[in-house]
């Protein structure tokens, strides 16, 4: 047999394949049985295609601006009404929907990334490190998020981009306390303990055991951060920290209609609405995540 065929068919291999299968169906069986986080599921794919297709969903422009017919109640022509220019905020809150989603999954990858880099760092070599590293999650952990994204977006700028920005760094630490904390424990193992007897480099012993048993309380973070990023930017935009106009994102859109809450009241009902549902629906899937993936959850 050709060393091609043993090692296709190398018997590690297999037995890898089929443990991660067996995991993936184990986790799906468990995720499904939670009905809120189904609900939650559905609500952020529902959310997600309304982003995805707002092209040829929206009936108007998101700056189609029309005076005579301005803060005009809801009906067939505009089912969500219009706003103070006379736009169509059923339009606007679907394009809202790519802004804040966006904001969401960037901002939390990107202190997914940093944040997990400086976990390992501080946990896996310790020492000085560590200290350093603990410490600088400390001072930012000190600060109310909101009054520290709005001190970062003052010194970048008030622009969509820089909120981003802000709420990404505001996470970091979150996602590094996790991670040192998990790296803490893993390294451990007497399975980490065995690779390092027997040779394995700390950068094969960090990639192949540390962070794959650490993955799973990232996700569930992660997912939960979504929500969290999602608040952050419709505050920061709702102080004009950031989007700025004529972006239909949700939190500006509350602010430029606030004045209009008793004459016009659609105007701040449904761009809130959707904040809360696609928070709500990213909070369930956190919460049946963690169910899933967490042992300890399982009886």
């Amino acid at each position: 047999m050709s060393q091609t065929s043993q090692a296709t068919a190398d018997p590690t291999v297999i037995e890898d394949k089929s443990s991660f299968i067996i995991a993936i169906s184990e986790f799906w069986k468990s995720y499904r049985k939670n009905k809120p986080a189904i609900v939650g599921t559905i609500i952020v794919l529902f959310f997600i295609l309304l982003a995805i297709f707002a092209n040829f969903i929206a009936p108007q422009g998101i700056n189609d601006q029309n005076i005579a017919n301005r803060l005009q109640p809801p009906s067939p022509a505009h089912w969500f009404g219009t706003d103070d220019f006379g736009r169509d905020i059923f339009s606007r809150i679907l394009f809202g929907a790519r802004l804040s989603l966006r904001v969401g999954f960037l901002s939390v990858i990107g202190s997914i990334i940093v944040g997990t880099l400086l976990g390992v760092l501080a946990g896996y070599f310790g020492k000085a490190l560590d200290v350093v590293i603990s410490r600088v999650f400390d001072i930012l952990l000190a600060f109310p998020s909101i009054l520290l994204s709005i001190a970062i977006v003052a010194i970048l700028g008030p622009s969509l981009n820089n909120a981003l920005v802000a709420i990404a760094i505001v996470n970091v630490p979150v996602f590094g306390r996790l991670v040192r904390s998990r790296v803490l424990t893993v390294k451990e193992e007497e399975y980490v303990m065995a690779a390092r007897s027997i040779g394995m480099g700390d950068m094969r012993i960090i990639f192949h055991h540390v962070l794959p048993n650490s993955i799973a309380p990232i996700i569930v973070q992660g997912t939960l951060n979504i929500a969290t990023a999602i608040l952050d930017a419709a505050g920061l935009g709702f102080l004009g920290m950031g989007a700025q106009a004529p972006l239909p994102e949700w939190g500006k859109m509350l602010s430029d209609s606030r004045e209009y809450i008793q004459n016009a009241p659609w105007t701040v009902l449904f761009p809130g609405l959707a904040i809360v549902l696609v928070v709500v629906g990213f909070n369930l899937i956190g919460d049946g995540l963690r169910d899933a993936l967490d042992p300890r959850m399982k009886n």
